[in-house]
Protein backbone atom coordinates (compact mmCIF):
# COMPACT_ATOMS: atom_id res chain seq x y z
CA UNK A 1 0.00 0.00 0.00
CA UNK A 2 1.23 3.55 -1.22
CA UNK A 3 -0.08 6.52 1.40
CA UNK A 4 1.26 9.81 0.29
CA UNK A 5 0.92 13.10 2.79
CA UNK A 6 2.68 16.72 3.84
CA UNK A 7 5.14 16.01 5.60
CA UNK A 8 5.65 19.69 6.35
CA UNK A 9 5.20 22.74 4.66
CA UNK A 10 7.66 21.81 1.15
CA UNK A 11 8.26 18.26 1.98
CA UNK A 12 6.08 15.40 0.57
CA UNK A 13 6.02 12.03 2.32
CA UNK A 14 5.58 8.51 0.48
CA UNK A 15 5.08 5.91 2.64
CA UNK A 16 5.36 2.27 1.32
CA UNK A 17 4.40 -0.73 3.29
CA UNK A 18 5.99 -3.66 1.66
CA UNK A 19 3.91 -6.99 2.54
CA UNK A 20 5.13 -10.53 3.05
CA UNK A 21 6.00 -10.81 -0.53
CA UNK A 22 9.57 -11.10 -0.76
CA UNK A 23 9.85 -8.58 -4.00
CA UNK A 24 8.01 -5.30 -4.44
CA UNK A 25 8.42 -2.56 -7.22
CA UNK A 26 6.84 0.82 -7.39
CA UNK A 27 6.96 3.50 -9.76
CA UNK A 28 5.97 6.99 -9.03
CA UNK A 29 5.22 9.61 -12.16
CA UNK A 30 5.02 13.13 -11.18
CA UNK A 31 2.73 15.35 -14.14
CA UNK A 32 4.81 19.24 -13.93
CA UNK A 33 3.19 21.96 -15.32
CA UNK A 34 4.62 22.82 -18.54
CA UNK A 35 5.04 26.85 -17.47
CA UNK A 36 7.66 26.26 -14.79
CA UNK A 37 10.37 25.04 -17.25
CA UNK A 38 11.04 21.79 -15.42
CA UNK A 39 14.05 20.12 -17.76
CA UNK A 40 17.29 17.81 -17.37
CA UNK A 41 19.13 21.04 -18.48
CA UNK A 42 17.64 22.98 -15.33
CA UNK A 43 17.46 20.29 -12.75
CA UNK A 44 19.32 17.14 -12.98
CA UNK A 45 18.05 13.66 -12.19
CA UNK A 46 21.01 12.86 -10.00
CA UNK A 47 21.31 16.26 -8.40
CA UNK A 48 17.57 15.62 -7.37
CA UNK A 49 17.94 12.37 -6.29
CA UNK A 50 20.72 13.38 -3.88
CA UNK A 51 19.52 16.46 -2.25
CA UNK A 52 15.78 16.32 -2.14
CA UNK A 53 15.17 12.31 -1.80
CA UNK A 54 15.95 10.95 2.07
CA UNK A 55 14.73 7.76 2.26
CA UNK A 56 13.82 5.22 5.40
CA UNK A 57 13.40 1.35 5.32
CA UNK A 58 12.25 0.35 8.90
CA UNK A 59 10.94 -3.10 10.30
CA UNK A 60 7.22 -2.98 10.39
CA UNK A 61 4.61 -5.41 11.94
CA UNK A 62 0.70 -5.84 11.81
CA UNK A 63 0.78 -7.79 15.19
CA UNK A 64 0.71 -4.64 17.89
CA UNK A 65 0.56 -6.26 20.69
CA UNK A 66 3.15 -8.66 19.94
CA UNK A 67 6.18 -6.39 21.53
CA UNK A 68 4.06 -6.79 24.62
CA UNK A 69 4.31 -10.61 24.65
CA UNK A 70 7.98 -9.98 24.15
CA UNK A 71 8.32 -8.11 27.10
CA UNK A 72 6.82 -10.19 29.18
CA UNK A 73 8.49 -13.44 28.05
CA UNK A 74 12.00 -11.46 28.35
CA UNK A 75 11.25 -10.94 32.21
CA UNK A 76 11.11 -14.62 32.47
CA UNK A 77 14.11 -14.82 31.00
CA UNK A 78 13.18 -16.64 27.54
CA UNK A 79 13.61 -13.78 25.11
CA UNK A 80 16.89 -12.00 24.71
CA UNK A 81 17.65 -8.46 25.62
CA UNK A 82 18.32 -7.99 21.99
CA UNK A 83 15.19 -9.16 20.83
CA UNK A 84 13.66 -7.41 23.58
CA UNK A 85 14.91 -3.91 22.65
CA UNK A 86 13.74 -4.17 19.26
CA UNK A 87 10.44 -5.24 20.02
CA UNK A 88 9.98 -2.48 22.14
CA UNK A 89 11.49 0.09 19.53
CA UNK A 90 9.08 -1.48 17.10
CA UNK A 91 6.37 -0.50 19.42
CA UNK A 92 6.81 2.91 20.17
CA UNK A 93 7.99 3.67 16.67
CA UNK A 94 4.66 2.53 15.19
CA UNK A 95 2.61 4.00 18.11
CA UNK A 96 4.24 7.38 17.06
CA UNK A 97 3.38 6.28 13.68
CA UNK A 98 -0.64 6.46 14.32
CA UNK A 99 -0.45 9.22 16.56
CA UNK A 100 0.57 11.32 13.94
CA UNK A 101 -1.46 9.90 11.21
CA UNK A 102 -4.46 10.41 13.58
CA UNK A 103 -3.98 13.69 14.67
CA UNK A 104 -2.95 14.82 11.40
CA UNK A 105 -6.40 13.81 10.43
CA UNK A 106 -8.00 15.65 13.28
CA UNK A 107 -6.08 18.86 12.44
CA UNK A 108 -6.43 19.28 8.56
CA UNK A 109 -10.34 19.46 9.04
CA UNK A 110 -11.91 22.84 10.13
CA UNK A 111 -11.91 23.62 13.40
CA UNK A 112 -15.89 22.77 13.08
CA UNK A 113 -16.25 19.73 11.54
CA UNK A 114 -13.93 17.71 13.98
CA UNK A 115 -16.32 16.19 16.51
CA UNK A 116 -15.42 15.66 20.15
CA UNK A 117 -16.29 11.56 19.44
CA UNK A 118 -13.32 11.41 16.77
CA UNK A 119 -11.01 13.29 19.18
CA UNK A 120 -12.06 11.21 22.49
CA UNK A 121 -11.55 7.83 20.41
CA UNK A 122 -7.89 9.32 19.76
CA UNK A 123 -7.68 10.00 23.09
CA UNK A 124 -8.61 6.77 24.63
CA UNK A 125 -6.33 4.56 22.28
CA UNK A 126 -3.40 6.43 22.89
CA UNK A 127 -3.86 5.97 26.90
CA UNK A 128 -4.74 2.23 26.49
CA UNK A 129 -1.55 1.58 24.27
CA UNK A 130 0.37 3.32 27.06
CA UNK A 131 -1.24 1.71 30.06
CA UNK A 132 -0.26 -1.68 28.67
CA UNK A 133 3.19 -0.67 28.05
CA UNK A 134 3.20 0.49 31.26
CA UNK A 135 2.51 -2.78 32.70
CA UNK A 136 5.72 -4.33 31.29
CA UNK A 137 8.56 -3.46 32.98
CA UNK A 138 11.16 -5.47 32.61
CA UNK A 139 13.49 -6.68 35.79
CA UNK A 140 16.61 -6.58 34.61
CA UNK A 141 18.17 -2.90 34.85
CA UNK A 142 19.66 -2.33 31.48
CA UNK A 143 16.56 -3.43 30.34
CA UNK A 144 14.68 -1.02 32.82
CA UNK A 145 17.02 1.80 31.76
CA UNK A 146 15.74 1.26 27.82
CA UNK A 147 12.13 1.01 28.82
CA UNK A 148 12.61 4.19 30.65
CA UNK A 149 13.99 6.14 27.78
CA UNK A 150 11.16 5.01 25.69
CA UNK A 151 8.81 5.85 28.06
CA UNK A 152 10.02 9.10 28.88
CA UNK A 153 9.63 10.14 24.87
CA UNK A 154 6.24 8.39 24.61
CA UNK A 155 5.04 10.07 27.40
CA UNK A 156 6.25 13.42 26.21
CA UNK A 157 5.29 13.09 22.66
CA UNK A 158 1.57 12.05 23.23
CA UNK A 159 1.91 15.58 25.07
CA UNK A 160 2.60 17.44 22.36
CA UNK A 161 -0.08 15.62 20.12
CA UNK A 162 -2.65 16.46 22.75
CA UNK A 163 -1.04 20.02 22.50
CA UNK A 164 -1.28 20.72 19.07
CA UNK A 165 -4.90 19.41 19.17
CA UNK A 166 -5.89 21.78 21.55
CA UNK A 167 -4.53 24.74 19.83
CA UNK A 168 -6.43 24.00 16.77
CA UNK A 169 -9.54 23.27 17.93
CA UNK A 170 -12.31 26.44 17.81
CA UNK A 171 -12.90 28.36 21.21
CA UNK A 172 -16.44 27.45 21.30
CA UNK A 173 -18.31 26.36 24.82
CA UNK A 174 -18.82 23.10 22.67
CA UNK A 175 -15.17 21.77 23.15
CA UNK A 176 -14.45 23.57 26.20
CA UNK A 177 -14.75 20.38 28.13
CA UNK A 178 -12.58 18.35 25.67
CA UNK A 179 -9.89 21.00 26.09
CA UNK A 180 -9.94 20.57 29.71
CA UNK A 181 -9.55 17.11 29.36
CA UNK A 182 -6.65 17.22 26.69
CA UNK A 183 -5.08 19.35 29.32
CA UNK A 184 -5.21 17.38 32.47
CA UNK A 185 -3.87 14.16 30.53
CA UNK A 186 -0.85 16.48 29.72
CA UNK A 187 -0.09 17.08 32.81
CA UNK A 188 -0.35 13.80 34.65
CA UNK A 189 2.24 12.65 31.66
CA UNK A 190 4.50 15.67 32.81
CA UNK A 191 3.66 14.29 36.50
CA UNK A 192 4.51 10.73 35.52
CA UNK A 193 7.89 12.01 34.11
CA UNK A 194 8.55 14.06 37.15
CA UNK A 195 7.91 11.07 39.42
CA UNK A 196 10.16 9.00 37.56
CA UNK A 197 13.18 11.07 37.25
CA UNK A 198 12.97 10.84 33.67
CA UNK A 199 14.55 14.28 32.98
CA UNK A 200 16.72 16.31 35.35
CA UNK A 201 15.29 19.76 36.75
CA UNK A 202 17.26 21.84 34.30
CA UNK A 203 16.01 19.86 31.35
CA UNK A 204 12.49 20.22 32.43
CA UNK A 205 12.90 24.12 32.93
CA UNK A 206 14.13 24.50 29.42
CA UNK A 207 12.33 24.12 26.10
CA UNK A 208 15.00 23.77 23.87
CA UNK A 209 17.30 21.12 26.22
CA UNK A 210 13.73 19.40 26.27
CA UNK A 211 13.07 19.09 22.52
CA UNK A 212 16.81 18.09 21.87
CA UNK A 213 17.11 15.29 24.37
CA UNK A 214 13.50 13.80 22.78
CA UNK A 215 15.05 14.06 19.04
CA UNK A 216 18.21 11.93 20.75
CA UNK A 217 15.59 9.60 22.44
CA UNK A 218 14.03 9.26 19.24
CA UNK A 219 16.97 8.46 17.60
CA UNK A 220 17.05 5.65 19.72
CA UNK A 221 14.10 4.29 19.15
CA UNK A 222 14.73 4.73 15.35
CA UNK A 223 18.15 2.90 15.69
CA UNK A 224 17.35 -0.76 15.98
CA UNK A 225 14.75 -1.12 13.76
CA UNK A 226 15.68 0.94 10.68
CA UNK A 227 17.51 -0.70 8.48
CA UNK A 228 21.33 0.73 7.58
CA UNK A 229 21.10 1.60 3.81
CA UNK A 230 24.76 1.37 1.72
CA UNK A 231 24.25 3.68 -1.53
CA UNK A 232 25.99 2.77 -4.40
CA UNK A 233 25.93 4.73 -7.86
CA UNK A 234 25.79 2.22 -10.67
CA UNK A 235 27.68 2.49 -13.72
CA UNK A 236 31.08 3.99 -12.68
CA UNK A 237 33.52 1.54 -14.57
CA UNK A 238 31.23 1.45 -17.62
CA UNK A 239 31.63 4.89 -17.67
CA UNK A 240 35.56 5.22 -17.57
CA UNK A 241 35.44 2.56 -20.13
CA UNK A 242 32.84 4.84 -21.97
CA UNK A 243 35.27 7.53 -21.76
CA UNK A 244 38.15 5.45 -22.99
CA UNK A 245 36.32 3.94 -26.14
CA UNK A 246 35.03 7.86 -27.14
CA UNK A 247 38.56 9.45 -26.75
CA UNK A 248 40.31 6.13 -28.79
CA UNK A 249 37.39 6.87 -31.89
CA UNK A 250 38.15 10.67 -31.60
CA UNK A 251 42.20 10.03 -32.05
CA UNK A 252 41.59 7.45 -34.72
CA UNK A 253 39.55 10.48 -36.85
CA UNK A 254 42.67 13.06 -35.83
CA UNK A 255 45.48 10.77 -36.20
CA UNK A 256 44.13 9.81 -39.93
CA UNK A 257 43.45 13.80 -40.82
CA UNK A 258 47.39 14.36 -39.35
CA UNK A 259 48.20 11.57 -41.83
CA UNK A 260 46.64 13.35 -44.91
CA UNK A 261 47.37 16.70 -44.07
CA UNK A 262 50.86 15.81 -44.14
CA UNK A 263 50.95 13.51 -47.09
CA UNK A 264 48.95 16.87 -48.41
CA UNK A 265 51.08 19.81 -47.78
CA UNK A 266 54.68 17.60 -47.33
CA UNK A 267 55.72 19.77 -44.94
CA UNK A 268 54.60 22.07 -42.11
CA UNK A 269 53.26 25.65 -43.34
CA UNK A 270 50.86 27.63 -42.25
CA UNK A 271 48.20 25.83 -43.67
CA UNK A 272 48.92 22.25 -41.76
CA UNK A 273 48.55 24.70 -38.81
CA UNK A 274 45.60 25.91 -39.40
CA UNK A 275 44.15 22.48 -40.55
CA UNK A 276 45.51 20.97 -37.65
CA UNK A 277 44.05 23.68 -35.35
CA UNK A 278 40.75 22.88 -36.43
CA UNK A 279 41.14 19.24 -36.35
CA UNK A 280 41.79 19.23 -32.63
CA UNK A 281 39.06 21.64 -32.18
CA UNK A 282 36.75 19.46 -33.83
CA UNK A 283 37.99 16.90 -31.16
CA UNK A 284 37.28 18.85 -28.53
CA UNK A 285 33.50 19.65 -29.75
CA UNK A 286 32.65 15.73 -30.35
CA UNK A 287 34.57 14.04 -27.94
CA UNK A 288 32.10 14.84 -25.26
CA UNK A 289 29.01 14.20 -27.39
CA UNK A 290 30.45 11.20 -28.31
CA UNK A 291 30.88 9.74 -25.20
CA UNK A 292 27.57 11.09 -23.97
CA UNK A 293 25.52 9.16 -26.85
CA UNK A 294 27.66 6.24 -26.32
CA UNK A 295 26.59 6.50 -22.17
CA UNK A 296 22.98 7.59 -23.13
CA UNK A 297 22.76 4.35 -25.52
CA UNK A 298 24.53 1.26 -22.82
CA UNK A 299 22.61 2.98 -19.89
CA UNK A 300 19.40 3.44 -21.42
CA UNK A 301 16.75 1.56 -18.93
CA UNK A 302 19.24 0.27 -16.52
CA UNK A 303 19.10 1.15 -12.81
CA UNK A 304 21.45 4.30 -11.52
CA UNK A 305 21.73 3.40 -7.97
CA UNK A 306 21.58 0.02 -5.98
CA UNK A 307 21.15 0.32 -1.92
CA UNK A 308 21.86 -2.35 0.47
CA UNK A 309 19.95 -2.63 3.61
CA UNK A 310 21.69 -4.30 6.39
CA UNK A 311 20.25 -5.00 10.03
CA UNK A 312 21.70 -2.49 12.57
CA UNK A 313 21.40 -5.47 15.43
CA UNK A 314 22.71 -8.52 13.17
CA UNK A 315 24.78 -6.57 10.87
CA UNK A 316 23.17 -9.14 7.88
CA UNK A 317 22.30 -7.64 4.34
CA UNK A 318 18.49 -8.29 4.66
CA UNK A 319 17.71 -7.20 1.34
CA UNK A 320 18.36 -4.48 -1.63
CA UNK A 321 17.12 -1.88 -3.73
CA UNK A 322 17.54 -1.32 -7.40
CA UNK A 323 16.32 2.79 -8.67
CA UNK A 324 15.85 4.87 -11.37
CA UNK A 325 15.14 8.57 -11.83
CA UNK A 326 15.00 10.37 -15.12
CA UNK A 327 12.75 12.81 -17.27
CA UNK A 328 10.38 10.65 -19.77
CA UNK A 329 8.19 11.61 -22.95
CA UNK A 330 4.92 11.70 -22.67
CA UNK A 331 4.59 10.05 -25.93
CA UNK A 332 6.87 6.70 -24.26
CA UNK A 333 4.74 6.34 -21.04
CA UNK A 334 2.58 2.88 -20.33
CA UNK A 335 -0.96 2.91 -21.89
CA UNK A 336 -2.15 2.21 -18.78
CA UNK A 337 -0.41 5.59 -17.40
CA UNK A 338 -1.98 7.48 -20.25
CA UNK A 339 -5.02 6.39 -19.43
CA UNK A 340 -5.19 7.36 -15.77
CA UNK A 341 -3.70 10.99 -16.73
CA UNK A 342 -6.11 11.95 -19.65
CA UNK A 343 -4.70 13.59 -22.80
CA UNK A 344 -5.57 17.24 -22.89
CA UNK A 345 -4.48 20.11 -24.37
CA UNK A 346 -2.58 21.72 -21.18
CA UNK A 347 -1.27 18.32 -20.30
CA UNK A 348 1.05 18.03 -23.57
CA UNK A 349 3.18 20.66 -21.97
CA UNK A 350 3.88 18.68 -18.85
CA UNK A 351 7.24 17.37 -17.68
CA UNK A 352 7.25 13.68 -16.61
CA UNK A 353 9.74 12.92 -13.93
CA UNK A 354 9.60 9.10 -13.46
CA UNK A 355 11.02 7.24 -10.21
CA UNK A 356 11.31 3.77 -10.12
CA UNK A 357 11.84 1.44 -7.23
CA UNK A 358 12.53 -2.80 -7.31
CA UNK A 359 12.97 -3.89 -3.96
CA UNK A 360 13.64 -7.81 -2.84
CA UNK A 361 13.93 -8.19 0.90
CA UNK A 362 15.69 -11.42 2.26
CA UNK A 363 12.58 -12.16 5.11
CA UNK A 364 14.35 -15.58 6.41
CA UNK A 365 16.97 -12.96 7.63
CA UNK A 366 14.62 -10.46 9.06
CA UNK A 367 14.72 -10.02 13.20
CA UNK A 368 12.40 -12.93 14.77
CA UNK A 369 8.81 -12.60 14.18
CA UNK A 370 8.71 -9.42 11.48
CA UNK A 371 7.96 -10.23 8.06
CA UNK A 372 7.31 -6.97 7.05
CA UNK A 373 8.72 -3.33 6.02
CA UNK A 374 7.75 -0.08 5.75
CA UNK A 375 9.89 2.85 3.90
CA UNK A 376 9.16 6.66 3.90
CA UNK A 377 10.60 8.52 0.67
CA UNK A 378 10.74 12.38 1.95
CA UNK A 379 10.89 14.28 -1.40
CA UNK A 380 11.52 18.45 -0.57
CA UNK A 381 9.48 20.50 -3.36
CA UNK A 382 11.82 23.13 -2.83
CA UNK A 383 13.41 22.86 -6.64
CA UNK A 384 10.27 23.09 -8.04
CA UNK A 385 8.99 25.67 -6.03
CA UNK A 386 11.95 27.91 -6.77
CA UNK A 387 10.97 27.92 -10.70
CA UNK A 388 7.53 29.62 -9.31
CA UNK A 389 6.86 33.08 -9.84
CA UNK A 390 7.25 35.38 -7.37
CA UNK A 391 3.81 38.16 -6.23
CA UNK A 392 0.56 36.89 -7.01
CA UNK A 393 -2.26 37.77 -9.15
CA UNK A 394 -4.95 40.33 -9.35
CA UNK A 395 -8.96 39.71 -9.63
CA UNK A 396 -11.94 41.16 -9.27
CA UNK A 397 -14.78 40.43 -7.40
CA UNK A 398 -18.38 41.28 -7.22
CA UNK A 399 -20.16 41.37 -3.77
CA UNK A 400 -23.30 43.25 -3.42
CA UNK A 401 -23.36 45.25 -6.56
CA UNK A 402 -19.90 46.03 -5.16
CA UNK A 403 -16.36 45.78 -7.14
CA UNK A 404 -13.39 44.85 -4.77
CA UNK A 405 -9.82 43.65 -6.35
CA UNK A 406 -8.54 40.81 -4.40
CA UNK A 407 -4.94 39.60 -4.11
CA UNK A 408 -4.79 35.69 -5.23
CA UNK A 409 -1.92 33.51 -4.84
CA UNK A 410 -0.69 31.78 -7.52
CA UNK A 411 -0.74 27.72 -7.26
CA UNK A 412 0.80 24.95 -9.74
CA UNK A 413 -1.07 21.49 -9.43
CA UNK A 414 1.41 18.48 -10.25
CA UNK A 415 -0.26 15.53 -10.36
CA UNK A 416 1.54 12.09 -8.94
CA UNK A 417 0.34 8.98 -10.49
CA UNK A 418 1.81 5.49 -8.40
CA UNK A 419 2.04 2.02 -9.37
CA UNK A 420 2.58 -0.67 -7.23
CA UNK A 421 3.30 -4.15 -8.01
CA UNK A 422 3.96 -7.00 -5.54
CA UNK A 423 4.40 -9.50 -8.04
CA UNK A 424 1.49 -11.81 -6.52
CA UNK A 425 -1.47 -10.34 -8.84
CA UNK A 426 -2.51 -7.46 -10.17
CA UNK A 427 -0.83 -4.45 -10.23
CA UNK A 428 -2.68 -1.43 -7.89
CA UNK A 429 -2.39 2.07 -9.36
CA UNK A 430 -3.01 5.89 -7.12
CA UNK A 431 -3.06 9.24 -7.98
CA UNK A 432 -2.69 12.25 -5.95
CA UNK A 433 -3.35 15.89 -7.09
CA UNK A 434 0.08 18.19 -5.23
CA UNK A 435 -1.42 21.91 -4.84
CA UNK A 436 1.70 24.31 -4.33
CA UNK A 437 2.67 27.67 -3.79
CA UNK A 438 5.90 29.14 -3.24
CA UNK A 439 5.94 28.61 0.17
CA UNK A 440 4.32 25.58 0.61
CA UNK A 441 2.42 22.22 -0.15
CA UNK A 442 -0.87 23.14 0.11
CA UNK A 443 -2.66 20.64 0.24
CA UNK A 444 -2.61 16.89 -1.15
CA UNK A 445 -5.73 15.26 -2.67
CA UNK A 446 -6.63 11.86 -3.39
CA UNK A 447 -8.44 10.94 -6.68
CA UNK A 448 -10.39 7.29 -7.17
CA UNK A 449 -8.60 5.62 -10.34
CA UNK A 450 -11.46 4.16 -12.13
CA UNK A 451 -10.73 0.53 -13.74
CA UNK A 452 -9.79 0.36 -17.44
CA UNK A 453 -13.73 -0.81 -18.13
CA UNK A 454 -15.42 1.68 -16.53
CA UNK A 455 -18.00 3.49 -18.60
CA UNK A 456 -18.16 6.49 -16.31
CA UNK A 457 -13.98 6.98 -16.07
CA UNK A 458 -14.96 10.03 -18.42
CA UNK A 459 -17.32 11.53 -16.27
CA UNK A 460 -15.77 11.21 -12.89
CA UNK A 461 -12.27 12.22 -14.09
CA UNK A 462 -11.40 16.06 -13.39
CA UNK A 463 -8.76 18.30 -14.09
Amino acid sequence: MITVEKADGITLKISHDMASTKKSDIDLFFFVPGELGLSADVLKESDLYYSSLIQKRAYYSNKILLPLVHSRLAKRGRLSSTQYRVSLSLFAYQYVIALDKAVSELNKHDKDEVTTDEVDEVIELALDILKKLRRSIPYEENLKRYYANIDNYLSWYTGQKFLSLVAHMPRDGEYKTLKERLITIVEKETAHRKLNNYNSKNVRDDVTRMSNKMRLLRRLIEHPIVLQEKTASLGKNMNRMVKGIATGFVMVFVTICVIMARDYWGEITVSFIVAMSFVYALREIFKDDLRDVLWRMIRKGKPKWRKRYIDPTTKKAVGQKLEWLEYVNLSKLPDRIKSIRKKRVAQREETVLHYRAETEMSTSRFMSGYEETRESLMLSMRPLTRLMDKGSNRVYVLNNGQVSREKVEKRHLINLIAKEDNRDGKPVYYRWKLILNRNQIVAVEQIEVEEPNDPFALVKESV
